[in-house]
């Protein structure tokens, strides 16, 4: 067995509910279930965005999963009872003509979420789905990327950013902020008018970088334009 160095100063904590450990922990008695229990409150409790889910193929592509449990059999049989004990939520679903499992906390939200998505209410095809999760290594957040690319922040814009970042992936803003800066609009209105219509219209309607004037005109002209810079 190879020691652990130790957690180092900067190491940030994931969120694990109190009840994990006065009810689950005594009866989980499989350790592959225990580990993808653990995997699984940690990465849906860093996903950003509405609803907060995990495909079963990222949980697959997730190397460090599958070498803590040892395997695919290993993971599915983790997973099923997981599910089975009421600590997740599974949705097999289908996606652009392939069928897919969506994985969700058993909380309220995460309920009222399923139910949506089976009525058709949220289409899981506009859904933020499959950005990959790095367990190593930080990202920069959306504060380092306005006052890398934009400029001080004031208290004002510091609440918006705070709730931006609760509401999309973390692979949206950064590109709606590549998007501003190649299009030299350094200004947060022009980047949250770029979050806003990717919510609203989903992603793939114009391709962050590529600056079209259809693109171009849809900030400057729209709901924003007043505060875009020309």
């Amino acid at each position: 067995m190879r020691a652990f160095a130790g957690f180092p100063e900067d190491a940030r904590f994931g969120g694990i509910p109190r009840v994990f450990f006065s009810q689950l922990l005594p009866q989980i008695d499989d350790l592959a279930e225990l580990k993808v229990t653990i995997h699984l409150l940690y990465i849906l409790y860093e996903r950003k965005g509405y609803p907060r889910y995990i495909t079963g193929r990222d949980l697959v592509a997730d190397r460090a999963l599958m070498r803590g449990v040892g395997g695919e059999s290993a993971l599915r049989s983790g997973l099923d009872r997981a599910v089975r004990r009421g600590v997740i939520l599974r949705l097999a679903m289908e996606s652009e003509g392939r069928p897919v499992e969506l994985y969700l906390l058993n909380t309220q939200s995460d309920r009222e979420a399923r139910s949506k998505i089976e009525s058709g209410e949220i289409d899981i095809g506009l859904l933020p789905g499959g950005e990959p999760f790095n367990m190593n290594g930080e990202r920069p957040n959306i504060f380092a990327l306005y006052e890398e690319n934009i400029g001080m922040l004031s208290p004002m814009i510091a609440e918006e950013l705070k709730d931006a970042e609760k509401r999309y992936p973390q692979s949206w803003i950064e590109d709606a902020f590549k998007e501003a800066v190649s299009l030299n609009k350094r200004n947060w209105r022009y980047i949250e008018a770029i979050l806003k219509r990717w919510e609203s219209e989903g992603k793939g309607h114009g391709e962050p970088g590529r600056g079209s004037k259809t693109d171009r005109d849809k900030y400057i002209k729209g709901k924003y334009g007043h505060v875009v810079k020309r």
